[in-house]
């Protein structure tokens, strides 16, 4: 296992969808409520070394107009947003310097502004968490790692709606994008 050493120059948090409407259900193999812990304990630790913290939320017009509308054979489940939503939970933040990034898909990078923010700042290095392990942080990591990003992935600051899920993007995919670690390894590499 490669050694991890983290820039804190050179390398931004990014958090995907730590939202009211999204930490508000069931998670596994972690609870929601202990990826939301981890992920403050992260971006603490970030912004007090100067690092980039990026938080990433979903949102969608009222009217569901900026939704994809592919034909699929699974839908996702029907509901009414509440109107915090797509707010960023309160405890995480966002805090001042906090880069916040809204999607319309899995994805962050597509239609978004977030490669232009991590550019500017000289980034090369991702660490990732957030939930859903195998949509949205999922999605974000792979058009990361294709646009040349190094990617570090933080297990237990990342969470899906299964833990089968979770556990075959661990174990299959995320290993051959980048380097899977804990929070307290991440913070340990930090310094």
């Amino acid at each position: 296992m490669p050694e991890l050493s983290i820039d804190p120059k050179s390398t931004a948090l990014v958090l995907i969808d730590l939202q009211n409407g999204i930490t508000r259900n069931s998670t596994a193999p972690h609870a929601s409520g202990d990826v939301v812990s981890r992920a403050v304990r992260l971006a603490d630790a970030f912004r007090s070394r100067g690092s980039t913290v990026v938080l990433v939320r979903v949102a969608y017009a009222a009217d569901g107009s900026d939704r994809l509308k592919m034909p699929t054979d699974a839908h996702p489940p029907a509901s009414t947003p509440s109107a915090d939503w797509s707010d960023i939970v309160p405890e995480l933040g966002p805090r001042t310097g906090d880069i916040v990034v809204t999607k319309r898909q899995w994805g962050a990078f597509y239609g978004t502004d977030l490669e232009l923010h991590l550019r500017r700042r000289g980034i090369k290095t991702i660490v990732i968490g957030g939930i859903s392990t195998n949509f949205g942080v999922e999605s974000t990591a792979r058009d990361a790692c294709e646009r040349a990003y190094a990617l570090v992935f933080v297990e237990d600051a990342t969470s899906a709606m299964n833990a089968e899920g979770h556990a075959f993007a661990m174990t299959n995919i995320f290993p051959r994008l980048g380097l899977v670690r804990s929070t307290n390894e991440v913070l340990a590499a930090l310094g």
